[in-house]
């Protein structure tokens, strides 16, 4: 609802297993009985040219013509993760990629739709599947290393994590992404 009231220009699709879908929706994909509902296994089935991938504990409060622009000259955009220097967001699986190209945060990706994009995700879902992953980061921090896919890094406002409580020079955020919003 965040995202057709503050841009109603903006198709939006959803993938899911229920039956009365809000036709807020204009575009629904099925998920069959059974069948996984991890991210990785969807975003490369999205049905637009560009799409902006967001996860359900997220709301947006502003405009996205600006962001979707990105796509003009990259691939793919995604924020990277906070506390990106703690052990458990430096894991590895098969390669040593330094720590200087952190984890991206997969809640909030903008991509659009082209051959290295659709390698990525293969890759990405190949790495977990493999690893036997619970979580997504590390394996997509891998496929994202060995990529072609042309990638920039959004502005913190694009990715909030956190409400901003006291006024800021900041530039007020655009995509919240707050676990307690988890729908």
């Amino acid at each position: 609802r965040s995202v057709a009231e503050s841009n109603p220009w903006l198709g939006i699709g959803i993938f899911t297993d229920q039956e009365n879908v809000d036709p807020l929706f204009h575009c629904v994909g099925r998920i069959h009985a059974g069948e996984s509902r991890r991210k990785h296994e969807y975003v490369g089935r999205s049905p637009f040219a560009e799409t902006l991938y967001l996860d359900s504990d997220v709301r947006v409060a502003g405009d996205l013509k600006d962001m979707f622009r990105l796509l003009e000259r990259h691939d793919m955009a995604g924020a990277q993760v906070r506390y990106r220097s703690s052990p458990r967001r430096l894991g590895k699986y098969q390669i040593d990629i330094p720590q200087a190209f952190p984890q991206i945060n997969c809640g909030v990706l903008l991509y659009k739709k082209c051959p290295a994009v659709d390698a990525l995700f293969a890759s990405w879902a190949e790495l977990y599947r493999d690893g036997g992953f619970t979580r997504d980061q590390i394996p997509f921090r891998e496929a994202l290393w060995r990529s072609r896919v042309m990638f920039y890094v959004l502005a913190p406002e694009y990715n909030t994590r956190s409400i901003p409580l006291l006024p800021s020079k900041n530039p007020l955020p655009v995509i919240l992404h707050i676990n307690p919003l988890h729908a």
